[in-house]
């Protein structure tokens, strides 16, 4: 009998890059979590060179993977395909099971124990004269999903309030709102929305009186006055062949290991860091891109895996908000079918009769981070809508530098299960 890589492979040749053939659990777990991980970062490839290239940015692989899994949920046939080719998955109730796990375990809130506080909602909002199917709405609550009728058609602003106050709700109000008024219209059939906050303070925070103003130096070769954060004694770099790495580790809670069935070990509980990808180069970041997307295992193999004495350290506070209309880079990827009236399959959502033909109109995603001296505060939201139509006792190592005053990309992991939270680039700091 095949194994699940073996399935996958066959079926989506073309994904034959996103699976590790050195991983270190068995085929069958490595599947989700490389699938997981090609799509983030082919994704963030896709941005940074087509929305990104003038200005900074940031955005959630795992809020926009949870919405498309949430997509695959209703879908059939070849629409169905052409989602699970892109998030890399062999089969809907597969990626149903791993994006479920990853909200319980590796989205798992850590606030009340001194951990990063961690936030994931999903919600489905339906017109009341199409109610949603049962098997979707058994899929959805898999999805820790929340399923509300409202009226479309008569109060479709009343609906598109109610929608964004719930965004705001779960992104702890950093993200106010993600549908502009007229967005929805009496046409609406449904939305899917989620949200993913995060919240965590450095396990060693930045002193605010070491801050200084120095200069960043932009890719067009002009630089701006930054405000940097610097460090003493040790940090985590890695240091590589054109690029250093940097990983920031968040404070952890202090709660026991996450509960697992009798049969199983428990859970570690997540750990959470921020990793900058510096190139050498002032203008290398695209090179260093286009690095990263090669290779699903990039950041697991490439973090540091020890601390070294640093001299000259220099990382800027920065702040980035982004928003964005997905559909074009989705297509890029592959979702092609599903954003097309008459061809898309998405049948197993709501209760029609098949009267009504649904495709994806929009994919809207915003996201906003802020990294300053005590740690890093995040958000992001994507809504869907469809209408119808220590030191040891060595001596130390040499000082290194990590002089971050030139464009970087950076990432949020959660370190267990690998996934990425939260990526984007920094072209220039003091752009908020």
């Amino acid at each position: 009998m095949e194994s699940m890589k073996e399935f996958a492979l066959r079926r989506f040749p073309k994904l034959g890059r996103w699976f590790c053939a050195d991983a270190d659990a068995g085929a069958d777990q490595a599947v989700p979590s490389d699938g997981l991980q090609a799509f983030s970062l082919g994704l963030n490839k896709r941005l940074a060179h087509d929305a990104g290239r003038r200005s900074n940015l940031v955005f959630s692989p795992l809020s926009v993977y949870a919405a498309l899994s949430l997509v695959a949920a209703g879908a059939r046939d070849r629409t169905l395909d052409e989602l699970l080719g892109v998030l890399g998955a062999p089969s809907r109730d597969f990626l149903a099971g791993h994006v479920r796990a990853l909200a319980e375990q590796a989205l798992a809130d850590q606030s009340k124990t001194g951990g990063p506080r961690v936030s994931f909602a999903c919600g489905v909002w339906h017109d009341r004269t199409m109610p949603i199917r049962p098997a979707y709405r058994d899929a959805a609550e898999s999805f820790k999903a929340v399923a509300c009728a409202v009226n479309f058609r008569q109060k479709p602003e009343e609906a598109r309030e109610e929608i964004n106050a719930w965004v705001s709700a779960s992104t702890d109000g950093l993200i106010p709102s993600i549908l502009s008024r007229g967005a929805l219209s009496d046409l609406t059939d449904l939305v899917l929305a989620n949200a993913i906050y995060f919240k965590g303070k450095w396990a060693k925070p930045f002193a605010g009186y070491l801050t200084q103003h120095d200069k960043f130096h932009r890719l067009d070769g002009t630089a701006v006055d930054a405000a940097f954060m610097r460090g003493l004694g040790s940090h985590s770099i890695a240091c590589h062949d054109g690029f250093k790495v940097l990983q920031l580790r968040y404070e952890e809670g202090h709660g026991p290991l996450l509960p697992q069935p009798p049969a199983l070990a428990p859970t570690p509980a997540p750990i959470y860091s921020m990793c900058v990808f510096l190139p050498d180069a002032r203008r290398g970041l695209w090179r260093l891109t286009d690095k990263i997307a090669c290779n699903p295992d990039f950041l697991r193999k490439h973090l540091p895996r020890n601390s070294v004495l640093v001299g000259d350290f220099r990382l800027p506070k920065f702040k980035v908000t982004f928003d964005m209309t997905m559909n074009d880079v989705l297509q890029k990827m592959g979702v092609k079918e599903a954003f097309e009236l008459g061809k898309a399959d998405l049948s197993d959502m709501v209760e029609d009769g098949g009267r009504r033909k649904m495709a994806l109109e929009k994919v809207i995603h915003r996201a906003v981070i802020e990294v300053n001296e005590e740690g890093t505060e995040a958000a992001a939201a994507t809504c869907m809508t469809r209408l119808g139509c220590t030191p040891d006792s060595r001596p130390p190592a040499p000082c290194v530098d990590f002089v971050a005053d030139h464009p970087f990309a950076f990432f949020i992991v959660e370190e267990v299960s690998g996934a990425i939270l939260f990526a984007g680039h920094v072209l220039d700091p003091t752009i908020k």
